[in-house]
C-alpha cells in the first residue's frame, strides 16, 4: 500500500498582499512632481521605511508637469496589481477646476488609500533679495514698489499659486507670478536668488529654513507649525484670516483588490507608529495622520468641491 503525501496548497496560505510583498518586482510610487518638492520630501523617507518593512524595494518615479496632472494621468493607467501607487496632493483636488480636459478623474479612476501628511503654506523669502525682518516688512516693500517682487510656484493651479493669489487679494498687493514645473525647481531658484519669494508647502522648505538659505516670515495656519515654534502665524504677523495648507495622499489604481489596499494601509499604520517617522514628520512641520480609505476619500471629495468655488 502506497503512502500518499498530502501537500498543502501553499499559495492559499498567503494573502494577496503578502504574495506581492514577497515578489521580487519593486513597488513603484508615481510622484507627479520633480524631485525636491514637498511631495518628494515626504515620499522619500516613507518609501525608504516601507522598503525595510516589506523587504522589497519601494521606488519613486517622478513624473512632473501641468501642476501634477501629467503624473496623475499616467498613474491612472497603472495595472491594479499592487505594484504601483500614486502619491498626489491638494493640487489634484484643485486641478478639476483649473484643467477642464483632464485624462483622468481622481474620484473615479483611483481608490483612496490614506492621507500621508498635511502642512501649512509658509511665506519664505530669499534673505538677500528681500532683506526684511518680518511679514510687516514684506508688506511695506510690496506697497512701496508694486510689481517689483515676484514669487515662484509649483505651477498654475497648485496650492502654491492659489496661496500667492489669495495673499495678494487679502493684502491688496501685487507680486508677479512665475510658475515652475514643481516646487523643487521653484525652490532651487529661490535659494539661488532667481525669484524673490514663495508661498511654499512647509515640507519642502523646512530643511532650507533651518539651514538659513531662505527666511520664513509666517505660516498660513491658525497655530504655529510643529517643529517651527519661532515662525509666527500669518495672523500674528499682521495678515489675519490668511490660511492655506497642503496635504499629500496615496491612491491605488482603480480595480486594485481590497486585500492589496488593506495591506498597504496596514503597512502605513505600522510606519506612522514608529518614532523614526514621527520625528521626521515633525522636522517637516507635520503631524502623523490617521485618515484612511473611505474617510480619506470623503475628505478629498470635500476638497474638490471647496476648491471649485474659489
Amino acid at each position: 500500500m502506497k503512502r500518499r503525501t498530502l501537500l498543502p496548497a501553499l499559495p492559499a496560505l498567503f494573502s494577496p498582499w503578502l504574495a506581492q510583498a514577497q515578489a521580487p518586482k519593486p513597488q513603484t510610487w508615481i510622484v507627479p512632481f520633480p524631485a525636491g518638492g514637498g511631495t518628494d520630501a515626504f515620499a522619500r523617507p516613507l518609501t525608504a521605511l516601507l522598503t525595510r518593512q516589506l523587504g522589497r524595494q519601494v521606488l519613486i518615479d517622478n513624473r512632473g508637469g501641468a501642476g501634477g496632472t501629467v503624473g496623475a494621468g499616467l498613474a491612472a493607467k497603472l495595472p491594479p496589481d499592487g505594484n504601483g501607487f500614486f502619491m498626489g496632493a491638494v493640487h489634484h483636488a484643485i486641478a478639476p477646476a483649473m484643467y477642464p480636459r483632464l485624462d483622468y478623474r481622481l474620484e473615479d479612476d483611483f481608490i483612496p488609500v490614506a492621507l500621508l501628511a498635511s502642512v501649512p503654506q509658509v511665506i519664505v523669502v530669499h534673505p538677500g533679495q528681500v532683506p526684511v525682518a518680518d511679514l510687516k516688512g514684506l508688506l511695506a516693500a510690496l506697497r512701496a514698489k508694486p510689481g517689483k517682487l515676484n514669487y515662484g510656484s509649483a505651477g498654475n493651479g497648485t496650492s502654491h499659486h492659489l496661496a500667492g493669489e489669495l495673499f495678494k487679494l487679502q493684502t491688496q498687493t501685487f507680486i508677479t507670478h512665475i510658475p515652475y514645473r514643481g516646487a523643487g525647481p521653484a525652490l532651487q531658484d529661490l535659494i539661488a536668488g532667481q525669484v524673490d519669494l514663495m508661498f511654499d508647502g512647509l515640507g519642502s522648505s523646512a530643511t532650507h529654513i533651518k539651514g538659513g538659505r531662505i527666511k520664513a516670515l509666517a505660516v498660513a495656519s491658525k497655530q504655529r507649525a510643529v517643529g517651527f515654534p519661532d515662525v509666527p502665524t500669518a495672523a500674528e504677523a499682521g495678515v489675519p484670516g490668511y490660511e492655506v495648507s497642503t496635504w499629500y495622499g496615496l491612491w491605488a489604481p482603480k480595480g486594485t483588490s481590497r486585500e492589496l489596499v488593506a495591506g498597504m494601509q496596514a503597512e502605513l499604520k505600522r510606519a506612522f507608529a514608529t518614532d523614526e517617522l514621527r520625528t521626521l514628520w515633525h522636522g517637516l512641520g507635520a503631524e502623523t495622520p490617521n485618515l484612511y480609505g473611505d474617510a480619506f476619500g470623503q475628505f478629498v471629495s470635500s476638497e474638490i468641491k471647496r476648491w471649485a468655488t474659489v
